[in-house]
């Protein structure tokens, strides 16, 4: 029968399962049992844990943050002779002790951590999946909708925005091609138009062009055709009834911060 070790934490228990695989990696090729006693958070859980380690002979590795609960399985596994390790307390007084300031004694926390990592990396690979209007069935999925004529910054804006962990569709506004029908089946208050002035966008555009070595006074930079275009994308906006965001004098972080003030205030 192998041997038995027990994992007690205030949380899922994998920071104090993983410690101690790798100290008993280096006994017996780690060839032991663990089970783990999950999000205990009261004396009497405590008791459960010690008296099972009693009755197979176990010990037990645990990571609990309060410290009247650490406190109180020392004494319960010392009252029947039950060998515990605490993995985590060590470590928390002495960072209390270097920093001067007193944990936050909240159990859990890192894997709060790493799920909003995980959130905000999917929301960047949505980003980039449904960017410029590739997939309109994006369009349902997002928590944001971005329109807007070519070089509004849509793309930019949404990977930033991706990376405040929501999930944004951006759909560029030409007058050629008719707007995904989604766009008006969607609450509007989930959709952001980006308008921009006239003279701003001409700059910008010809500015691009010089960059692409292409010439300059192109279709796509002359001033009655970029007119044209936010005119189209001024009928589209008012269809929709969405929001309209002036970015002709704004950085990216700056129309950022407008959009998620107004999901905000949206929300409450």
């Amino acid at each position: 029968m192998k041997p038995i070790v027990y994992v007690v934490s205030d949380s899922v228990g994998e920071t104090a399962e993983l410690v101690m695989k790798a100290s008993l990696s280096q006994f017996d090729d780690g060839n032991f049992e663990i089970r783990r006693i999950p999000y205990v958070d009261d004396q009497g859980t405590i008791q459960e844990a010690v008296q099972l380690a009693k009755d197979n002979n176990a010990i037990i590795g645990f990571t609990l943050v309060k410290p009247e609960l650490r406190k109180y399985m020392k004494e319960e596994s010392q009252k029947n002779s039950v060998k515990s390790i605490d993995i985590m307390g060590p470590m928390l007084e002495a960072m209390e002790e270097h920093f001067q300031k007193p944990p936050r004694l909240e159990p859990g926390l890192v894997h709060k951590l790493d799920e909003d990592y995980f959130k905000r990396v999917e929301a960047v690979e949505f980003a980039v999946k449904y960017d410029d209007g590739r997939d309109p069935r994006g369009i349902m999925r997002a928590d944001i909708i971005l329109i807007g004529v070519s070089r509004t910054s849509k793309t930019p804006l949404s990977q930033y925005l991706a990376h405040k962990r929501l999930k944004v569709a951006n759909v560029p506004i030409v007058p050629e091609v008719e707007p995904p029908e989604e766009l008006f089946e969607i609450n509007p208050d989930k959709c952001i138009g980006l308008r921009i002035n006239p003279d701003k966008l001409n700059h910008i555009r010809k500015e691009r062009l010089k960059a692409l070595g292409l010439d300059a006074e192109a279709n796509y930079a002359n001033i009655n055709r970029i007119k044209q275009e936010l005119e189209f994308f001024d009928r589209v906006a008012e269809k929709i009834g969405c929001k309209v965001i002036d970015v002709s004098n704004k950085a990216v972080e700056e129309t950022a911060n407008v959009i998620l003030k107004y999901i905000q205030k949206k929300h409450r």
